[in-house]
């Protein structure tokens, strides 16, 4: 039985997995996204969770703990510089987890995993007003030939602004 033992170990060794986590972790800190398995992403969120906590606070204590846990300068660097200036007023949740379609060769679950403040696509940034048409409806015969009226209009329109 496997009461309380919450690591996932997926199949791997101790050590081969903390390596695979650390390569994991520097990739994601680097490329912002990283597309892997589902079990994968969520073991990596639960180890570069902490890491990403540790670089809200640039200390040379800190920077030697997330290097012991990465090994790789060029990632601790950007963490400690980039990434920590837009996660400084997040109180967590840094990462997040979207499921993709499963994978043709074992049909593995997919996932991508991405930090949150990096996303063009859900962010704040990405909203998009739209404007809402300036048009009436209205019904009766006239439908069709307000139509073709505004569009002429419009062609009239453009045709002056070229010139």
């Amino acid at each position: 039985m496997r009461h309380g033992k919450k690591v996932n170990h997926l199949g791997r060794t101790d050590s081969h997995r903390k390596a695979m986590l650390s390569n994991m972790a520097t990739s994601l800190i680097l490329h912002k996204r990283i597309t892997t398995t589902l079990a994968k992403a969520k073991a990596l969120r639960v180890f570069v969770e902490p890491i990403l906590t540790k670089g809200k606070n640039d200390t040379t204590h800190s920077r030697r703990i997330v290097f012991s846990y990465l090994q790789d300068k060029d990632a601790v660097t950007i963490l400690f510089r980039e990434i920590a200036e837009k996660i400084a007023s997040r109180p967590g949740g840094y990462t997040r987890i979207i499921k993709l379609e499963n994978r043709l060769g074992d049909n593995a679950e997919m996932a991508i995993i991405e930090l949150v403040d990096y996303n063009t696509v859900y962010g704040a940034e990405a909203e998009v007003v739209v404007e809402k048409k300036a048009t009436r409806r209205r019904g009766g015969k006239g439908k069709a030939a307000a139509a073709v009226a505004t569009d002429g209009a419009e062609e009239a329109e453009s045709a002056e602004d070229a010139e």
